[in-house]
């Protein structure tokens, strides 16, 4: 296949780049690195089916030759990075959706739309089904992400209403993994990097509020299946099994060797979601899709990638983050 894929040096396109690449397939990276990393991609820049472009998807790109796919992953994810990036983030989900529909459209391609969880906002239906309409406050400051992907998830099914074209959206629970950037702000890097400085681990509020979190390699999988599917309706990708982040954070406390009561407790940041899980039942009947690395052994590779990294120092300093949703 020839896959064209928006935000391909971030933390998901990266690896879904990597997935690709080793299936056979031809891939165009394209990313302003606005939050994306080229040394996510530097492994790749010599094998002769990758090609890499810099540009911003929020401008008119033409297609680089014939596509079968493209897969639009561009856009600030961490609540660290779209409070940074307010008008970054709503241009990427609406201008950057719209141009990377018209290449899809222009090309004959399927266009494959990454959407979020966060499209529930703090949720009243737990855990959230794809049928759930969300609970979302439009003028709040998480409101730049959350209603950048509902626009885009409504362009991509305008698309496909009025020209035919085939879409997939996948909404993506938190996942992680190696290549998060220590500085995103959310829970797990932040953790790790304030217990490889030997900090006291930031939670906000109780930490009573939960996450569920979805393996990077099974992510990836459920992407693929989902684009090798003919689903044309939203799609949940995550792990159920919830935690609070509370338990997070001791979990990556024991695995430092730290105390467990090493926590330094902070206000409960606004409009922050206080339950999240996934209903993957559509994944799990329509694509025989279900995560299969359990929490401990995915903390444990991620934990020994950042290791490595800061041994390597191929990873900033992170002195000040805190950790969010």
């Amino acid at each position: 296949m020839r896959v064209l894929v928006t935000g391909g040096a971030g933390f998901i396109g990266s690896h879904l780049c990597d997935r690709l690449i080793a299936e056979g397939h031809r891939v165009a990276c394209v990313d302003n690195f606005l939050t994306g990393s080229d040394a996510n991609v530097a492994h790749l820049r010599s094998h002769p089916s990758f090609t890499s472009i810099r540009h911003d998807i929020t401008k008119p790109l033409d297609p680089p030759g014939a596509l079968d796919y493209v897969l639009h992953f561009a856009s600030p994810a961490s609540p660290m990075d779209y409070l940074k990036y307010p008008l970054e983030t709503l241009k990427v989900g609406s201008a950057g959706t719209l141009n990377a529909l018209e290449m899809a459209k222009a090309a004959g391609a399927i266009f494959f739309m990454a959407s979020t969880s966060e499209i529930y906002g703090d949720p009243q239906v737990h855990p959230q089904p794809e049928s759930y309409w969300g609970h979302v406050n439009s003028v709040g400051p998480r409101a730049v992400y959350d209603e950048a992907k509902r626009f885009a998830e409504a362009a991509t099914m305008a698309y496909h209403r009025t020209f035919g074209l085939p879409i997939r959206i996948v909404r993506i629970f938190n996942s992680y993994g190696p290549r998060m950037r220590l500085e995103d702000g959310r829970a797990i890097p932040t953790f790790i990097a304030q217990a490889l400085r030997g900090e006291p681990l930031t939670v906000f509020g109780s930490g009573a509020q939960t996450r569920s979190f979805c393996y990077i390699d099974d992510l990836v999988e459920g992407i693929r299946r989902l684009m090798d599917s003919s689903l044309q309706e939203p799609v949940n990708l995550g792990n159920p099994d919830e935690r609070s982040l509370l338990d997070v954070a001791k979990i990556i406390l024991k695995a430092f060797g730290q105390p467990l009561d090493r926590l330094e407790f902070r206000p409960l940041p606004v409009d922050d979601p206080k339950q999240r899980r996934p209903d993957i039942t559509r994944a799990r009947q329509l694509l025989r899709w279900e995560p299969r690395v359990g929490f401990a052994e995915g903390l444990q590779r991620t934990i020994q990638w950042f290791q490595r990294a800061a041994a390597a120092g191929t990873i900033r300093d992170t002195s000040g983050s805190r950790p969010r949703g």
